[in-house]
């Protein structure tokens, strides 16, 4: 049995408890603590009560008073898109071209544009169309593709290499594979290298251009100018998407690694869509 004393220095009963000789207080807890306790559970009780909480086999218990955050904000992006209805019956019924003429409809796809924009590109693009590695910078004017309104509305809609149909599409050889010798795509990539003067082989560069006449030429051009109409693109800008080493040149002539844009058009709806074309366009590359 515990052998229970009162303290005669504090008047308080101890719990029997003693630790080398110092003994523990009964102290009882303050009573504005145990009301704020007992508020506390009754607060939770009722509002368990009134409101959404445990669930049941099929569904869950709806509350007293009928409450749901859902409906309410169901109720709430209703009353936004009906605030929004003059902007977007605009921006459905006019090409991308002409909304940019508009100097209102421009205003209201820029301020939705941005914000789209950070919500769905800027962790590959970087906020401000920075890029990031593997991932091309948009604030440039350097385009796989073109980057007029109506071509950046298109791999933004369908995207590249997703699964959409009218996806853009393109795919380097991996010259690796039996194409190309080790040789050939080594002196193939110093070729690729004189383009932007970094080459240091002369001799290597002249025979790997008697390669790049036979192999690349048909997208890359005979100057490394790109082509757009495939997404081939330029190598004569010094702008490169997975390294502008000659191992690195090397690795991609050798097993080409490709980039994948998803499909915006079932994610976002047609005047989204619109606006972040819009706003991309804007970063400072669009032409």
């Amino acid at each position: 049995m515990a052998n229970i004393e009162r303290d005669e220095v504090s008047g308080t009963d101890t719990t029997g408890h003693e630790w080398d000789g110092i003994k523990e207080l009964n102290t009882p807890m303050p009573r504005w603590w145990l009301w704020t306790f007992y508020v506390t559970i009754a607060w939770a009780i009722g509002y368990m009560i009134l409101y959404p909480s445990w669930p049941t086999l099929n569904t869950y218990w709806k509350g007293t008073l009928g409450y749901s955050s859902r409906v309410e904000l169901n109720t709430a992006l209703q009353d936004r898109d009906k605030a929004r209805a003059p902007w977007t019956k605009k921006f459905a019924a006019l090409p991308i071209t002409e909304i940019a003429k508009d100097r209102q409809l421009l205003e209201y796809a820029m301020a939705g544009g941005k914000v789209i924009f950070a919500d769905n590109c800027a962790p590959c693009h970087g906020s401000q169309g920075s890029g990031a590695p593997t991932y091309p910078v948009l604030a440039d004017d350097d385009w796989l593709w073109g980057g007029n309104l109506e071509e950046i509305e298109t791999t933004v809609r369908y995207g590249i290499r997703s699964n959409h149909d009218e996806a853009r599409d393109s795919e380097m050889p991996a010259f690796g594979d039996d194409y190309l010798s080790v040789s050939q795509i080594s002196d193939v990539s110093e070729y690729v290298m004189s383009f932007t003067n970094t080459s240091k082989d002369a001799d290597a560069a002249k025979r790997g251009s008697e390669v790049f006449v036979e192999e690349c030429v048909a997208c890359h051009g005979e100057t490394g100018q790109g082509g757009r109409d495939f997404g081939a693109p330029k190598l004569s800008d010094n702008v490169w998407f997975y390294g502008s080493t000659r191992e690195d040149i090397i690795k991609q002539v050798s097993k080409p690694r490709h980039g994948v844009m998803p499909a915006w058009q079932a994610r976002l709806d047609d005047v989204s869509i619109k606006q972040v074309s819009i706003y991309v366009h804007s970063l400072g590359g669009g032409e």
